[in-house]
């Protein structure tokens, strides 16, 4: 007996396919100040390689990109994050 076209759709997840919708971390908790001397908030930022994540993969608005971008360099300068990360994660 073969499945007809209703069965079909209760047969497949419902919510393949569908995407959540990225938001800005920092607007929806009303952060403020991003605090280049706390290097384990910073970490979230940062891959493997110890380059900078993308907005398009954070989901960061660009003014907190950009504030995000300004606390790693200077938390690099001052020696509290590594430049080049071996496996940082």
């Amino acid at each position: 007996m073969a499945a007809s076209r209703e069965d079909v759709k209760f047969l497949s997840n419902p919510k393949i396919g569908l995407k959540r919708k990225k938001y800005c971390r920092f607007r929806k908790f009303g952060i403020k100040y991003i605090d280049y001397k706390d290097p384990e908030f910073l970490i979230q930022f940062i891959n493997e390689q110890g380059k900078l994540l993308p907005r398009r993969i954070t989901g960061n608005s660009l003014k907190y990109q950009r504030r995000v971008s300004t606390a790693v360099k200077r938390a690099r300068h001052l020696g509290m994050l590594p430049f080049i990360g071996d496996l940082l994660k």
